[in-house]
């Protein structure tokens, strides 16, 4: 499923147009990406929880010449799935 094919399962389902379950589907991404900035976690319960980590730099390897590289540290997003997703997919 992509993005459109959400769009429209949830204006199906919602009994609402396409274009406002467009903009449902922006605004909250962009809350959960504005809140995630931020460095706040996100979870809706029973689906799971977003959260930000630090990934400490570290030493690696080119792949094609063996020479080893540095790799800076940055900031990932990690998500959890909530138990009722888990048992979904189970």
């Amino acid at each position: 499923m992509n993005k459109t094919d959400l769009i429209d399962a949830m204006a199906e389902h919602a009994g609402i147009t396409k274009a406002a379950s467009k903009k449902a589907l922006e605004c909250a991404l962009t809350e959960i990406e504005g809140a995630l900035k931020k460095g706040d976690r996100v979870s809706l319960v029973g689906f799971g929880s977003w959260s930000v980590s630090q990934r400490a730099a570290r030493d690696g390897r080119n792949p094609q010449t063996g020479k080893t590289i540095q790799i800076k540290a940055k900031n990932v997003v990690k998500f959890k799935a909530g138990s009722d997703l888990s048992n979904a997919v189970n």
